[in-house]
């Protein structure tokens, strides 16, 4: 199993979603409001937040939890959905997933997810 943590541009959002509904197995995602900066630490950003401790961005941090042999569906479900050509269009992270349960029926790992 498998994390897939991606870090994409708000407007995007829908189209990253309808892309993830296309890949089949797939059985789920959790979407949050995040704020950060990076090489550019938001100074010319149009979309930044003024915040006391900086500036920072905002940005929707995606996680998928999956089985391995759909990794490379949802990297690349996420890269070309989330896509804009411009920089800032944000990152894709696959992290090793040790246990998943699901609390409602007690399934553990790859049934979980």
């Amino acid at each position: 199993m498998k994390m897939v943590i991606a870090y994409i541009k708000p407007h995007k959002l829908s189209e990253v979603v309808l892309a993830l509904q296309e890949v089949d197995g797939l059985t789920g995602a959790t979407f949050n409001d995040v704020r950060g900066f990076g090489r550019g630490r938001a100074r010319n950003a149009p979309d930044r937040i003024r915040e006391d401790a900086g500036d920072f961005v905002p940005r929707i941090r995606v996680e998928v939890a999956c089985v391995d042999g759909l990794v490379e569906h949802v990297v690349e479900a996420i890269e070309k959905s989330a896509h804009t050509g411009l920089r800032g269009d944000g990152k894709v992270c696959v992290t090793p997933l040790e246990k998943a349960v699901r609390i409602s029926t007690g399934e553990r790992d790859n049934d979980s997810v």
